[in-house]
């Protein structure tokens, strides 16, 4: 199991984990902005119905990678404690991505945010085109910079020990994440 491409992801599971859980996130993002632009975030929007479902889905998947990550971490063993195999990156990978896509308050963001960026009478596929790719660039930027400064703190913290409390609290944080969207629109 990976976590979501943040800081504990980076210490818990190694660079490439953490890597290739952002690049999932990637693509989840890039999917909810093109959702966004082709007008499902108006759907989701007007429909409390339909939103309260993929933000319910939202806090299961958040809930369960929690549970995952806290389990994870009582099984861990002073051997355990090394870069994923190659299978593992895909699952990092997915969980990002369902970590992004599954989130109804990304598709509102994009849907409020990317508009303004658009002039109505410009060629739209092109400004769609400068406004995935540059929101994109800007979202692996600073991803890549928290895995590249807990890569660094890694060195500070390793150890079963530290990789098993950072499992607990990463597991913590996405159990409190759910409880948050879950009573939070």
């Amino acid at each position: 199991m990976c976590t979501i491409a943040d800081w504990s992801g980076a210490l818990a599971r190694g660079v490439s984990a953490a890597f290739a859980s952002i690049g999932g996130v990637l693509v989840g993002d890039v999917f909810l902005m093109l959702l966004s632009l082709m007008g499902l975030g108006a759907i989701l929007g007007s429909s409390e119905v339909l939103f309260q479902m993929v933000k319910w889905a939202g806090v299961i998947y958040m809930a369960y990678l929690g549970y995952s990550q806290i389990i994870e971490a009582r099984r861990m063993t002073s051997t355990s404690f090394s870069e994923p195999q190659p299978g593992k990156k895909w699952a990092c990978f997915k969980a990002g991505f369902l970590s992004a896509a599954l989130n109804p308050k990304g598709i509102m963001f994009y849907l409020a945010f990317l508009p303004q960026f658009m002039v109505p009478t410009g060629n739209t596929e092109q400004q769609i085109l400068i406004l995935l790719a540059s929101s994109t660039f800007v979202v692996a930027a600073v991803l890549a910079m928290y895995v590249l400064a807990a890569a660094k703190a890694k060195k500070l913290l390793f150890g079963s020990k530290a990789a098993k409390r950072i499992n607990y609290i990463s597991g913590g944080c996405l159990f409190g994440g759910s409880a948050m969207m879950a009573v939070l629109r």
